[in-house]
């Protein structure tokens, strides 16, 4: 119990950047600063670490992961490889069940605000997850359990990058990128839902880069 709540509270405090891109996680001073022993805290670092919001440095304990890390890019190409072909799947196999949750979903997103006084400078927790379930939703018509649970894989591996995306690029048009993805999808085009969702990634990463993506 004390693990889980340990885990818990340094993920979200990294979600909200309350420990800077880069910046050591000693063990000694969250052990204090929780309240708890080594051993607690040190469960709930290699959890951290398993979603990929820390890592953990020979000889040098854990850390943020840095900004400029390769790995959100890599992430970035993977989903943009990955998750277009899914949607194409999930476009010609989904039902209309299907329609009515991707309906709901966006709707969910599109009234939830993405950022709120009291969670800081960077996306909250609830947008947060209405984003995911929005994501998940619209490739869940697939049918397929095993590309689903990579989406999942990659979506929380790449969870505290898009944070610090939409940190850096205020402007960006959320709403108009995902009504389109919803459209395209229930219109039932796949190379336009697919073409769509590639932009949709192509922009994070572009973020994440500081600079424009170009045309995609």
């Amino acid at each position: 119990m004390l693990s889980e709540q340990v885990y818990t509270r340094l993920r979200d405090a990294i979600m909200r950047g309350d420990h800077a891109p880069g910046a050591a996680l000693k063990p000694q001073d969250l052990a204090k600063e929780h309240g708890v022993s080594l051993a607690v805290v040190r469960e709930a670092l290699v959890r951290v670490v398993g979603d990929g919001l820390a890592d953990r440095l020979p000889n040098r304990g854990f850390a943020v992961p840095a900004f400029s890390d390769r790995r959100w890019q890599e992430i970035t190409e993977a989903r943009r490889t990955i998750e277009p072909l899914v949607l194409r799947l999930s476009v010609e196999r989904g039902d209309l069940d299907w329609e009515a949750r991707v309906r709901a979903a966006h709707h969910r997103l599109s009234r939830t605000p993405p950022f709120v006084p009291e969670e800081g400078e960077y996306i909250s927790g609830a947008w947060s997850e209405a984003h995911r379930v929005f994501h998940r939703t619209l490739l869940d018509g697939c049918g397929n359990p095993v590309l689903l649970e990579t989406f999942d894989r990659m979506w929380t591996a790449s969870e505290l990058a898009r944070r610090w995306a939409a940190h850096r690029a205020p402007g960006r048009d959320h709403l108009a990128e995902h009504r389109l993805l919803e459209e395209t999808a229930l219109a039932r085009d796949a190379d336009a839902a697919a073409e769509a969702l590639t932009r949709h990634l192509t922009l994070t990463a572009a973020a994440l880069a500081g600079k424009s993506p170009g045309p995609t």
